[in-house]
């Protein structure tokens, strides 16, 4: 076999594949063997027809289309291993020639991974926030986990921010009323934004038996970017009341005697959460300043892709109604048109990423164990809710293990640059975080591993009509104090 690779671009070639027929024997066997199997010929068992009986039956024709078929796609992959390029996506080929008896000739167009310059790791430096944890900050963990522990009483006054109010709720567009938007002894803390725009404005200052009326414009639905006339009833209004904060509540809420001990525990839960926080952002931040360092184009086709994916995930949230989509943007202060260009923007910087992650791990001989992709399977599973065995099937489903062991592989390729890089704090000193993104030992993956599974959130009761209920208003302070991960 004769290769020629032809660079179009930086991020794409053209291989020129020539094929002599004494390389293509084997083939040729293969091919007459398959077709023989799949007719019949007076006189001859099935399979056993002879080859010279083929063509004079079906036509040299059919046997040079079945070879052509094996051949192209073998001889393809070797040509891709002799030019040492990575195709990305699949190719453009197109059979220039076929001469009988002496060669066949194709070409193939493909994206293929750029080659990327890195830059050097250790002039890298990037500034995080200060992960020290406040008097402040304590307090605020201390008040989420009172409010776990909080109930609500009934109040003869106007709802304010905070209280917590039982509601009846319609809407009509034009004078017509929409059903889905019809409800009654709905519960609704005053200022979480959890409901339509306009409603926490309305509820301040309403009793008890107090009807109001207020528009708003629609996100979602048939009417998705109109204007809606809502009417809203307070039924009744509650305030939030807190338990004291002494040792006795201490020892309801947690393990320890003392106030003081609780404190100190939730200063060092919280320490570790804003210490994994600075973490977080280092990685960005490197990774920010590694994509602006290296010289990196993008291949279009893999872009076009990534946008096709990213576009179709964003209209499936719609129902596939492109109408309802470009209604809900406008709601947003976009115009679609906007939209689209913001989806290409965020697509080419995916793109990027992967391509530039996988030359540091290649580069750096990155490896991942299966332990390691076993730890991601786990913590997947156990953010969708389902067991490692449904997750693993629906992986394999979906052809996405693959996937799955690139993006650890990238991860790990990630923290190698983030320990070589200098990270600053906010007073300029260089921080140490590299216990935060060396590798794991086998007995802390297999630590995490066994923790993702076994994990679960504590049911919390919830029982708002009740005036001796359960509040839990920041899950993040309950679950950082009963030492439970964060859903």
């Amino acid at each position: 076999m004769k290769s020629t690779v032809e660079h179009l671009s930086p991020t794409r070639v053209r291989l020129a594949i020539e094929v002599p027929f004494d390389e293509l024997k084997p083939t040729f066997d293969q091919a007459y063997k398959k077709i023989a199997q799949q007719v019949r010929i007076p006189g001859f068992r099935p399979g056993k027809a002879p080859a010279r009986i083929l063509d004079q039956r079906l036509g040299r024709g059919v046997v040079l289309e079945e070879v052509v078929n094996t051949a192209v796609p073998e001889k393809y992959g070797e040509a891709v291993s002799e030019a040492q390029v990575t195709p990305l996506g699949q190719p453009d080929i197109e059979v220039t020639s076929i001469d009988d008896g002496d060669k066949i000739a194709f070409t193939a167009e493909v994206d293929v991974r750029p080659e990327i310059e890195l830059p050097d790791y250790s002039a890298i430096s990037v500034s995080v926030d200060s992960a020290e944890v406040t008097d402040e900050d304590v307090e605020d963990q201390l008040k989420g986990l009172q409010a776990r522990f909080g109930t609500l009483a009934g109040v003869q006054r106007p709802a304010a921010k905070d209280d917590f109010v039982v509601i009846d709720l319609s809407a009509t567009v034009n004078g017509e009323a929409l059903e889905e938007a019809q409800t009654s002894g709905m519960s609704h803390q005053v200022g979480s934004g959890q409901l339509i725009e306009g409603l926490d404005e309305a509820l301040e200052g309403m009793s008890a038996g107090e009807t109001k009326n207020f528009t708003t414009k629609l996100v979602a639905g048939d009417h998705a970017g109109e204007e809606a006339d809502v009417t809203v009833t307070v039924s009744t209004v509650k305030e939030r009341q807190l338990p004291e904060a002494d040792d006795e509540f201490a020892q309801l809420a947690s393990e320890f005697d003392t106030l003081d001990e609780l404190k100190a525990d939730l200063r060092e839960r919280h320490g570790r959460v804003k210490k994994m926080e600075q973490a977080g952002q280092a990685r960005d931040k490197v990774l920010e300043a590694l994509l602006e360092a290296a010289d990196l184009p993008v291949p279009e086709s893999v872009v076009d892709q990534e946008v096709e994916v990213r576009a179709h995930e964003a209209v499936h949230e719609f129902d596939h109604d492109e109408d309802a989509l470009t209604k809900y943007v406008e709601t947003q202060g976009q115009t679609r048109e906007e939209f689209d260009a913001e989806l290409r923007t965020s697509a080419e910087q995916a793109v990027k990423t992967q391509l530039l992650l996988d030359e540091v791990a290649e580069k750096g001989e990155v490896q991942v164990d299966q332990q390691e992709l076993m730890e991601r399977i786990f913590m997947q599973a156990q953010r969708f809710g389902i067991s490692p065995e449904e997750y693993i099937q629906q992986a394999q489903q979906a052809n996405q293990l693959g996937a799955i062991f690139a993006d650890v592989r990238r991860g790990k390729a990630l923290a190698t640059v983030v320990q070589a890089a200098t990270i600053l704090g906010p007073d300029g000193e260089e921080l140490d975080l590299s216990e935060l993104f060396a590798p794991a030992t086998q007995e802390d993956a297999e630590a995490a591993a066994e923790a993702a599974v076994e994990a679960v959130t504590e049911p919390v009761a919830d029982d708002e009509a009740d005036e001796e209920a359960v509040v839990v208003e920041d899950e993040e302070a309950a679950a950082s104090a009963s030492g439970a991960p964060k859903s």
